[in-house]
């Protein structure tokens, strides 16, 4: 199970390279073998599951070209058996949650991202 406190620490740490839109800092959160799924992937590329983290890190990098004032603030984490549902708003004052599978080092190796609009 996944602490309340290294929870805590992930999401600040998640937070910080979005908002700086950083792409090392936002890859080094994510497992080589990364499967993400989300309607903001279908909007971008025509399909939502993106599989691979050269896949993810370019689909990262069109995301950070579409949306340039792009920012997350976290509002809640609720934690599991290696996984975490991850709450906040973004730039645009839209709801988000993206569930994320952890792999033993630590790394996302699934993300699942919801949106309320």
């Amino acid at each position: 199970m996944m602490t309340e406190a290294s929870a805590r620490k992930f999401s600040e740490e998640w937070q910080q390279s979005w908002n700086d839109h950083d792409i090392d800092s936002i890859m080094s959160h994510y497992a080589e073998d990364i499967v993400l799924v989300s309607p903001i992937a279908e909007k971008l590329l025509g399909y939502p599951k993106v599989e691979g983290a050269e896949a993810v890190r370019e689909y990262f990098m069109k995301g950070l070209r579409a949306y340039p004032d792009l920012h997350f603030a976290v509002v809640d984490i609720l934690c599991g058996n290696q996984s975490i549902v991850l709450l906040y708003v973004n730039q645009d004052g839209v709801q988000c949650g993206e569930f994320m599978e952890f792999d033993a080092r630590g790394k996302i190796r699934r993300m699942y991202a919801h949106y309320s609009r």
